[in-house]
């Protein structure tokens, strides 16, 4: 465990503080800087200290915990944070939200009083996300060099497996676009989407990825595989009232069966345009595709969308699944979208589990399918079909029970 040269403590309670510094010191911290509140630290970040870590307490004179994470943000949002607080287990998990909408790094909760072990399992478990989750930036590419890069069909779909929770069976992926550029390596979404988006041409690699897709589901198929692939639709494409009939041309056109490939769309997706986006939705599922609501919980009209769209899916959003086996909250609100799902006779997915406590969670509530990086993270073809042969002869890529 490599604990940060240097510990910020914010916390009024002088005694708690004191406690904290030496339980800092004994697991190797060699500078600990201590604040009675929010105000105290902030002037010491204006004094020049730069804290590896910093640990809060929320409810504090002049200025509070909530308050600090809020400047921090703006300040210092690289230094990762613990809150410490015995406040209730509702209230911290709201500060959790809050503190990511500010874009601070949260690595967790301690309920006081605190433990040694707590403290220091937090800042080991910190420091092997920031090494696992690291990644360099995304190049900058001008729309014209992403374009350029779409008619050269240099984007390609890698695929994220889905795992029969029951079975452990692989039963599924989501191809998910990835540009295979031809100096900077394999770039992700994070360098093209968004601009794609911004000038409203979305739509040219949403139709790549499908036919590129479609072949894949092919030639899997054809080794043996019993697989469906799920496919993002672009909320722009929805207002076309010929996207279903395009679709199915493209699918078709490659050799697959509808029924053998899932269109996702997201929840504010399906409320753009509502006439075309239903009447291109009913004739995808008339022709055989299946429908799947992605990031279910975070649009604004759920339960409409449910009644009023033929969807034959319902994927729960990573932020919902990921940690769940340990926050009450969203233990609840996935149980329940759970429950809603299965009895409206929807397939489940429990997309972002990243954690054998999430499986087993999700596992007990009775999702359907699982996806996350437990189970693996997007790969090419070739590494897809070797995952899935793998699972075949018994090489287990994560726990089914």
């Amino acid at each position: 465990m490599k604990i940060p040269p240097s510990i910020l403590i914010v916390e009024d309670h002088d005694f708690q503080r004191r406690i904290l510094a030496r339980m800092l010191a004994a697991i190797g911290a060699k500078q600990v800087l201590e604040a009675a509140n929010g105000r105290v630290a902030l002037a010491q970040l204006d004094a020049g200290h730069a804290p590896g870590l910093v640990i809060c307490d929320l409810d504090m004179p002049e200025m509070d915990g909530m308050a600090f994470i809020r400047h921090l943000g703006k300040r210092l949002p690289d230094v990762p944070v613990i809150i410490a607080s015995a406040l209730d287990p509702a209230l911290l998990g709201s500060v959790a939200k809050m503190a990511d909408a500010y874009g601070v790094r949260l690595l967790g909760v301690l309920e006081k009083p605190v433990t040694r072990i707590h403290l220091a399992q937090l800042i080991a478990a910190g420091d092997d996300s920031r090494h696992r989750r690291a990644v360099p930036p995304a190049p900058t590419f001008t729309l014209a060099e992403i374009e350029a890069g779409i008619r050269n069909h240099e984007f390609v779909p890698f695929f994220q497996p889905k795992l029969d929770m029951r079975s452990g069976a692989v039963v599924g992926a989501e191809a998910l676009a990835r540009w295979r550029h031809p100096t900077q390596g394999i770039v992700s979404p994070y360098g093209f989407i968004l601009t794609l988006e911004q000038a409203d041409r979305i739509d040219a690699l949403t139709f790549l990825m499908l036919e590129q897709a479609a072949h894949a589901t092919r030639r899997l198929r054809a080794a043996g595989l019993d697989v469906t692939v799920s496919v993002n639709l672009s909320t722009t494409s929805l207002s076309d009232v010929m996207l279903a009939d395009r679709v199915t041309e493209i699918v078709t056109g490659c050799g697959v069966e509808p029924k053998h490939m899932v269109l996702e769309i997201t929840e504010t997706a399906a409320m753009t345009a509502l006439a075309p986006a239903l009447e291109n939705l009913t004739r995808l599922r008339m022709k055989g595709f299946g429908l799947s609501i992605d990031d279910y919980g975070t649009g604004f009209a759920s339960l409409a969308q449910l009644a009023r769209v033929p969807f034959t899916e319902l994927k729960i959003d990573q932020g919902f699944v990921t940690g769940c086996s340990e926050h009450p909250n969203a233990h609840v609100i996935v149980e329940a979208s759970l429950a809603l799902a299965h009895g409206l006779k929807l397939k489940t997915v429990a997309e972002g589990i990243e954690t054998q406590a999430d499986w087993n969670a999700l596992r007990a509530l009775g999702c359907d399918l699982a996806q996350g990086y437990f189970i693996g993270r997007p790969m090419d073809e070739a590494a897809f079909l070797e995952f899935c042969r793998g699972r075949q002869e018994g090489v287990e890529a994560c726990p089914t029970t």
